[in-house]
């Protein structure tokens, strides 16, 4: 009994290190966005602000920062939407049907998402300047599914796998379609993986910066990452606003994960098991 009890002691002990060391940093950024600029400078920091300010926040409002913010949730949002449901609809083919070459075209998505995204800079950003799409959200629009679709094809084929053939073959026997089969049984099944692969798809596009440094340079059509990043101007850290700025960043990507919690939990274990 004793032995129990300490286990359990070093246990919790453990989880609240892990707990500090994971939450402090937030915190940390929290504290910042509300010093002014003199006390995040001083040599000796402070673990609560001594002077109380929302000036940096101030400064983001007065700037052009939530316009970065609507590029970002116009984009993220888009490119989730239409990159999930093509990656949905080849998923299902991949790993329902039966058809020459599915094995191939399965490998040659993974193969896709292992590619460094370096390699593809230099090709892409010629696609998008012969279509005369540079400064435009719309070239973000038609890069990231670039990211997205091998990404959640992938997820998404291993999700539909754990889908038991008699559910679809019994539907397909009461006189649906594949096309039925797939929208009535195969993705409200599928919802939890979906869902999932869905948020962990607009975060991959919300917090892009490579891709965005290279096709955007007018200022009205930044996003979030490029706009955090002006905040450093040559060896200049305004740090307080960067704080302030990464917790607006944050929050959208928080409050989907909070919502969609326990689609994260289940897709993503769902997946795993049966991949």
């Amino acid at each position: 009994m004793r032995e129990k009890r300490i286990g359990m002691l070093i246990a919790i002990a453990v989880l609240l290190i892990l707990l500090i060391w994971t939450l402090f940093p937030i915190y940390w950024m929290v504290n910042t966005s509300f010093k002014p600029d003199a006390e995040i400078y001083n040599i000796i920091p402070t673990l609560w602000p001594k002077q109380f300010t929302t000036i940096n926040y101030e400064k983001l409002i007065s700037s052009n920062f939530f316009t970065y913010v609507g590029n970002s949730l116009t984009v993220a949002g888009t490119v989730t939407v239409f990159g999930v449901f093509l990656s949905t609809i080849a998923a299902y083919a991949i790993s329902k049907l039966r058809f020459r070459g599915r094995t191939v075209i399965s490998q040659a998505i993974i193969y896709a998402y292992l590619i460094p995204r370096s390699i593809m800079y230099i090709p892409l950003y010629m696609l998008v300047s012969r279509l005369n799409l540079l400064n435009s959200l719309w070239a973000l629009m038609l890069i990231y599914p670039t990211l997205v679709i091998p990404y959640a094809t992938w997820i998404l084929i291993a999700y539909f796998k754990t889908i038991p053939n008699n559910l679809e073959e019994a539907a397909l026997i009461d006189g649906c379609t594949r096309l039925q089969t797939l929208f009535l049984v195969a993705i409200p099944l599928a919802a939890p993986g979906i869902m999932s692969t869905a948020i962990f798809s607009f975060t991959m596009c919300w917090g892009d910066h490579l891709y965005a440094l290279v096709i955007i340079t007018k200022d009205s059509f930044k996003t979030i990452p490029l706009g955090i990043s002006d905040l450093i101007v040559d060896d200049l850290f305004a740090w307080g606003q960067l704080a302030g700025a990464a917790i607006f960043a944050a929050l959208p990507v928080l409050l989907l994960y909070m919502l969609g919690s326990k689609y994260i939990v289940t897709g993503v274990t769902a997946g795993a098991v049966k991949g």
